[in-house]
């Protein structure tokens, strides 16, 4: 293998859970809860209800759990069908520096991993704080995204060595996973281009699914190419070489430092909601002559640059547009899943209001991304009147965190379609108990769906 692939190697497994912070222990059991919450609330979404069933086809015992069933499945279809889930109302948690995506999409690998390998607790969180630390410094040290490579480049990276390392791979075979892992899987990045279609929420799932195989092979004996990223034709050679800036044996941290959303949009629109969302308690919606939509560069391009954004015909384009949610704050006083169902994106007052509205990237905005991730909203009025708002650490944000008990209510909104109250608290209490469970199957048991109970809407 070489140098990179061997520091990759040796820094997942040289980690220790004895080692971690009691501040990344916590922000690793929020992180699981929130990505349990975005499971819970998309289980009945139609993408969700298609994946379940693919991974259906797949039955094997013993095999992986997929979040809410009993049915032993493929490893690998478990992973899929558990990232799809997670990531189908796009809400859940955001990282970005150079590069960006949502490192949660790693803990679908990771569970499916631990039912398959090491299954207590404390190698889980140890196994979901290596992953974050390995997807999160791909992003602070390269633009991949510009280059037109999509997340799942680091993320099959970070999903693979945790779920080697749960599987219990030895350093050589560890390597020949994330050869197999990167080589046969390069994800291009115009998944987030143009008209999005399902695929939007499914990448990361799809990625989840790949380095459970690329585990699987290397468990096996198969080998991988030589040198996946400093090779002649390796990643470097593709993509520009930089230096993966992970420390063997050093503790990992920037799962702290990873965003959690509030709203079901593209993070870099958490921002505006919120500004819009302030701006309607001074503003009649039938007085409003303009918007204008100050931003910074990245939100500009994925939000409001593509003629799709400015007339969004599915729910995976809608949630990346700009003025879509500016427009549907204000006319609806909230973001929810409802928000981007059929009927409102035909909505006319939408139109109506999209077409008076104006977007454009704020130079002094963009000096200030990614280190805030700011937006300003002024109306103008018909009666010649101003109001504007800015926000630069939506909720949730590092700067800006959402508690434990914010978290937890997330949890909760997004449960209640989904299980009973008591449900709830069993499955806050398993995941916030975690380090002490001798096994993740105990937490697959308390979130398992009894369909023959009504849930309370």
């Amino acid at each position: 293998m070489d140098a990179t692939t061997g520091r990759l190697v040796d820094y997942a497994l040289q980690a220790r859970y004895e080692d971690l912070p009691a501040s990344v222990v916590e922000a690793t059991k929020l992180r699981l809860i929130d990505t349990l919450a975005c499971v819970a609330g998309a289980y009945s979404q139609p993408l969700s209800v298609a994946a379940r069933d693919l991974a259906a086809r797949y039955t094997m015992n013993p095999g992986a759990t997929v979040l809410g069933g009993t049915r032993g499945v493929a490893p690998e279809m478990a992973a899929f069908a558990n990232g799809v889930m997670l990531r189908v109302l796009d809400l859940s948690d955001m990282y970005r520096v150079k590069s960006g995506g949502h490192p949660s999409d790693v803990i679908a690998a990771l569970l499916a991993a631990a039912e398959m390998g090491a299954r207590d607790g404390r190698s889980f969180i140890a196994a979901i704080a290596v992953a974050y630390e390995i997807y999160c410094s791909c992003c602070d040290a390269i633009d991949l995204n510009s280059a037109g490579w999509d997340q799942p480049v680091y993320g099959i990276v970070a999903a693979t060595a945790a779920a080697g390392r749960l599987m219990g791979l030895d350093r050589e075979r560890l390597g020949h996973a994330i050869a197999l892992a990167i080589v046969p899987n390069m994800a291009l990045y115009q998944t987030r281009h143009g008209e999005l279609s399902s695929w939007k929420g499914c990448a990361g799932a799809n990625a989840s699914r790949n380095a459970l195989f690329a585990v699987s092979l290397a468990r096996s004996g198969f080998t991988g190419p030589e040198a996946p990223i400093e090779g002649k034709h390796g990643l470097w050679d593709i993509a520009g070489r930089f230096d993966w800036p992970l420390e063997p044996g050093r503790p990992p941290n920037r799962i702290e430092r990873t965003h959690i959303k509030c709203f079901p949009v593209c993070y870099h629109g958490q921002s505006a909601v919120w500004a819009a969302l302030a701006l309607r308690q001074r503003v009649r919606i039938e007085d409003v002559e303009s918007i204008e939509v100050r931003t910074h560069r990245t939100a500009f391009n994925l939000m409001a640059s593509s003629p799709s954004r400015w007339a969004p015909a599915t729910h995976e384009t809608a949630d990346h547009s700009l003025p879509y949610v500016v427009a549907r704050a204000l006319l609806d006083g909230r973001i929810t899943e409802a928000s981007f169902a059929e009927s409102r994106l035909r909505d006319p007052r939408m139109a109506a209001l999209m077409a008076r509205t104006k977007v454009m990237e704020d130079p002094d905005l963009t000096a200030h991304f990614p280190e805030s991730s700011p937006c300003r909203v002024l109306i103008r009025m018909t009666s010649g009147a101003e109001v504007s708002d800015e926000v630069r650490y939506p909720k949730g944000h590092e700067s800006r965190p959402m508690s434990a008990s914010e978290v937890h209510e997330k949890f909760r909104q997004l449960f209640d379609g989904y299980g009973e109250r008591r449900q709830a608290d069993n499955v806050l209490a398993a995941a916030g108990n975690l380090e002490r469970l001798e096994d993740i199957g105990e937490l697959f048991a308390q979130f398992r769906r009894d369909d023959t109970n009504k849930p309370r809407r």
